[in-house]
């Protein structure tokens, strides 16, 4: 992983979108600093896709999508994205499967549920699951005193036991069925609402993040930007970022915003 400061100028103007995690890449120590969120706004102001691409809810996402400077946003781990179509006053809602399916997905996740928490003292159903419709997420750090990453990975065995798909990031374990994740989406996204085929314009999009679980984002984008907390899983990761902020999570992001900001016409 290189600085950020050495990314060229030639391939920073060449960036036209800005795709990135939201806790602890946006995020630090529990909240949202200003300099992260004036960084979303000064990139979409000044004419950048900006999506953020999360494992977050879908009510989360919801408001995300609705009232923060983005574009769309990719929730839990691409289940779904949430773009506000402004001029026409409508939420567009993209699901990768179907009503049918989540319900039954949820009766399979809410058994794999009672076995986490028999098996993995301290681990606990996170609080936004109330507002989730397609995955599970077990919280091993965020509102529980904090487990270690050998207890995630008990955690993300147990689902990949039952059939799920499961993915390590740095508060929670998420688990869901279907053949998606945040790349999946986020290709159908930028096909369908940008007309642009990101395997063939990869180049021009950042992605920014912080954990395991964005790993294949950070082998796909050959500018990929880790935040510089992501340190804490080098080890961990199968996949690196080519940059690397010198700031952690909102504050690396900041960082991120302007680097590319710089010397771009107005």
């Amino acid at each position: 992983m290189r600085p950020l400061r050495e990314f060229p100028e030639t391939a920073r103007r060449r960036i036209r979108g800005v795709l990135c995690d939201i806790d602890d890449t946006l995020t630090w120590h529990d909240r949202l600093p200003a300099v992260a969120y004036a960084a979303l706004e000064r990139l979409y102001e000044a004419g950048l896709i900006v999506v953020p691409i999360t494992g977050r809810p879908a009510g989360w996402c919801d408001a995300i999508a609705r009232h923060w400077p983005v574009h769309a946003v990719v929730g839990e781990n691409g289940a779904f994205y949430f773009r506000n179509d402004r001029a026409a006053r409508r939420m567009v809602r993209r699901y990768w499967r179907t009503e049918a399916q989540r319900r039954a997905d949820r009766r399979r996740l809410d058994r794999i549920a009672g076995r986490i928490l028999a098996a993995v003292p301290g681990a606990r159903i996170a609080a936004d699951q109330a507002y989730r419709e397609a995955d599970l997420a077990i919280d091993f750090r965020e509102d529980v005193p904090a487990l270690g990453l050998r207890e995630a990975d008990r955690i993300q065995a147990i689902f990949e036991a039952g059939g799920a798909v499961a993915k390590i990031s740095s508060i929670h374990v998420n688990g869901w069925f279907g053949d998606y994740d945040k790349l999946a989406m986020t290709r159908a996204l930028l096909r369908e609402v940008f007309d642009c085929d990101l395997d063939a314009h990869a180049g021009e999009f950042v992605f920014a993040g912080d954990s395991p679980n964005d790993a294949p984002m950070f082998a796909f984008f050959p500018n990929a930007v880790g935040v510089a907390n992501l340190r804490q899983f080098e080890d961990r990761l199968t996949a690196r970022p080519k940059w690397l902020t010198e700031g952690e999570g909102g504050f690396g992001f900041a960082e991120l915003a302007d680097c590319l900001l710089r010397g771009r016409p107005a």
